[in-house]
């Protein structure tokens, strides 16, 4: 408790030396466990937390995520139209290559934990975004990856001990139409600490979503939103290497707020599973997620 009042009198003192002309307690709300996100999880990266299923339509593998981004903490500015959000990331994805015995059998995972800090300045038609999130990335082969039988790995490949803790900064802009909403966006993360040692520590990203709002009209009272997205990974070890993922699909909700989401997905570059990360891959998906 001692360090979370600390933090707010830090924030509180920042905001107040940013905006002193609007520093009036009647201009600063504060809010406790607010509703929603401040910063949406960007659609096509596949380093975000989010709930749902990948199926690769070649392999009939799946990538399961679990996971969830929640904000806690709320400061808006409400004649300035900003908003700034304290948050924890938890998730996880799985790479299941198989169901016997009634269960799936995972031979993969990558775990993520961390924080974040969110930033959002609202106009008339279009909102400028920011967000950067700490972050500690591990990734594990488990039991599906294991040869009770033979008492050794499959394919000789044996764990590797793989980490990064990356500080991640994103910067977006959001346009709003009638029926339509564009966002395109860029960053750049560092990792302080990095396994194995040739993975490299600077990487940068950037992408570009597209909604179409109410294309169907509504369902249930609610938006149907046709979306396309890109996101676009520059990476690697020992040398760099481009990623990128394309996404097209229906999300039933409002576009910034809690939705069901069906897609298509196109995905080229160095696996998403941390353990494979020596190798390129090209898979096609058919996938769904929750949207929190």
């Amino acid at each position: 408790m001692t360090f979370i009042r600390r933090l707010i009198i830090f924030l509180l003192l920042i905001s107040q030396s940013l905006f002193p002309q609007n520093s009036a307690e009647e201009n600063l709300k504060f809010e406790f466990l607010p509703a929603g996100l401040n910063f949406m999880p960007l659609k096509a990266n596949h380093q975000e937390a989010r709930l749902g299923v990948l199926y690769y339509t070649a392999t009939s593998n799946l990538k399961v995520d679990i996971g969830n981004t929640i904000d806690l903490f709320s400061f808006e500015f409400a004649e300035d139209d900003i908003r700034i959000t304290l948050g924890i990331d938890f998730m996880a994805y799985a790479f299941s290559t198989s169901f016997e015995g009634r269960r799936l059998q995972i031979d993969a995972i990558d775990g993520f934990f961390g924080g974040n800090l969110s930033f959002s300045k609202r106009f008339q038609k279009n909102n400028l975004l920011g967000r950067f999130r700490i972050i500690h990335n591990s990734a594990h082969f488990v039991d599906g990856h294991y040869d009770l039988d033979q008492k050794n790995w499959l394919n000789d490949t044996e764990p590797i001990p793989f980490t990064r803790d990356f500080g991640e900064l994103t910067i977006a802009h959001e346009i709003i139409y009638t029926s339509t909403i564009i966002k395109y966006y860029g960053g750049l993360s560092y990792s302080s600490l990095v396994r194995p040692s040739e993975l490299k520590r600077f990487n940068y990203h950037a992408g570009i979503e597209a909604a179409f709002v109410n294309l169907f009209g509504e369902i249930f009272n609610h938006n149907t939103n046709i979306f396309l997205a890109h996101h676009f990974l520059l990476a690697g070890a020992e040398r760099y290497t481009g990623s990128q993922q394309i996404q097209a699909g229906i999300k039933f909700g409002n576009w910034h707020s809690k939705g069901i989401v069906f897609y298509l997905s196109y995905y080229t570059g160095s696996d998403v599973f941390s353990s494979y990360y020596y190798r390129h891959i090209k898979k096609w998906g058919i996938g769904f997620n929750v949207d929190f």
